[in-house]
């Protein structure tokens, strides 16, 4: 009986602390298990390098490699390093999170991971990359890689916030007093950089321009597109075209009266969460992304490349969407009650549901025994392949 005992308490400890699962593509690493193998089930990871140095406040998850923030500022990586993007000083993979060294002595509160490069800014609005640069994706003035974080030296007059990375790209966010502005490099074969047609890449940060006046929350960037939500809920997206529309060099305003908090870009698609907790989708059609066309009710909405469709996405009726996330071709989101719903591309498991089929419509994923109740806290990331979900017992105040 005594033992018993001893076991619920013990399981309901585990059950009070921060939790990390991952499932999907991982055999480079990045599923953070010490295993390299695809996971189709959710897999609950035991992290003590993580645990040691404080709690979750981001995870950036890339083409296979992930980035992890921690509340007191300190970053710890783990999966493909091959190009150096996880800043260890070496080009090697790790199956297992380590702190990045170089980056101990500043706060870092951003991160980004792209497909094979990360980014990094600091408190003090300092950026720096590392990774692969072949595209002029870190920003450095040349088209060499790095293993190790490197400053941007060119925005040193100025504070960023944040940085995107895309597929081969990147995108920074400066805040002044006298407006936002969003810089980019890297490959702008597409469009994504927002600056010109005849620019197929650029190894220092340029402006954008289009957002005048706007006071922009955040930038998001993956595959060859990029994306930004400004303070009033509007959507702007650049580079290559959605659901089948022509690529775009300058941002787009999404024309829609509807208020978005979030938005998740994939390689063919946008998840966009509104401030009533619905969910829209811009795009998709690969590996049904888009669900069932015939049980989907689009609203057409006029944008200056051409027409983009924007769908309610089914089967989420009654339910308020709390967080959503997108990876190269799948969808995750994350209900009021902390139910994690996936659907679209699942070769390799990171739908969680215990086969790598693809679904055309969200299904419940479970995370183990876990109770899943409002009193609890879940955060959902995407690389391109695999899935990540930190579940914190309560909502912070």
């Amino acid at each position: 009986m005594e033992e018993n005992e001893e076991g619920r308490v013990k399981e309901d400890e585990e059950e009070e602390q921060e939790q990390v699962w991952s499932w999907g593509a991982g055999t480079d690493g990045q599923l953070g298990t010490g295993k390299l193998q695809d996971e189709l089930l959710p897999q609950l990871l035991s992290l003590p390098s993580l645990s040691a140095v404080g709690s979750i406040s981001l995870l950036a998850c890339g083409g296979a490699h992930v980035l992890a923030l921690t509340s007191g500022g300190k970053v710890l990586t783990w999966g493909r390093g091959t190009s150096g993007q996880l800043g260890h000083s070496e080009m090697v993979n790790s199956p297992h999170p380590k702190l990045v060294m170089s980056l101990d002595t500043y706060f870092i509160t951003h991160a980004s991971a792209g497909w094979n490069h990360s980014g990094f800014v600091s408190d003090a609005g300092d950026v720096f990359t590392c990774g692969d640069g072949s595209f002029g994706q870190l920003g450095h003035g040349d088209y060499s890689s790095h293993c190790s974080p490197v400053k941007l030296s060119f925005l040193d007059d100025l504070s960023v916030k944040q940085i995107a990375c895309g597929m081969r790209h990147s995108l920074v966010l400066l805040k002044g007093d006298s407006g936002d502005d969003i810089y980019g490099f890297g490959s702008g074969k597409r469009g994504q950089l927002g600056i010109s047609k005849k620019i197929k890449s650029i190894s220092v940060p340029e402006r954008i321009y289009g957002f005048e006046g706007v006071k922009v929350t955040s930038i998001i960037a993956n595959g060859d597109q990029s994306a930004a939500l400004s303070a009033v809920g509007h959507l702007y997206t650049w580079g290559k075209g959605f659901g089948g529309t022509s690529s775009t060099y300058s941002p787009q305003s999404l024309a829609t009266s509807l208020w978005f908090t979030k938005a998740a870009v994939g390689w063919n698609h946008v998840l966009l969460l509104t401030a009533d907790g619905e969910v829209l989708m811009l795009g998709g059609n690969h590996h049904g992304v888009l669900g069932n066309p015939e049980k989907m009710s689009p609203a057409r909405l006029l944008v200056d490349s051409g027409e983009a469709m924007v769908e309610k996405v089914p089967g989420l009726e009654g339910n308020r969407i709390m967080d959503v996330a997108a990876g190269a071709e799948h969808s995750v989101i994350v209900t009021g009650h902390g139910v994690i719903k996936t659907w679209g591309w699942g070769e390799h498991g990171q739908l969680g549901l215990g086969n790598a089929c693809n679904q055309t419509s969200p299904q419940e994923v479970s995370l183990g025994h876990t109770s899943q109740t409002e009193a609890t806290a879940i955060k959902i990331y995407c690389g391109s392949g695999f899935t990540m979900a930190v579940r914190t017992p309560h909502i912070p105040s």
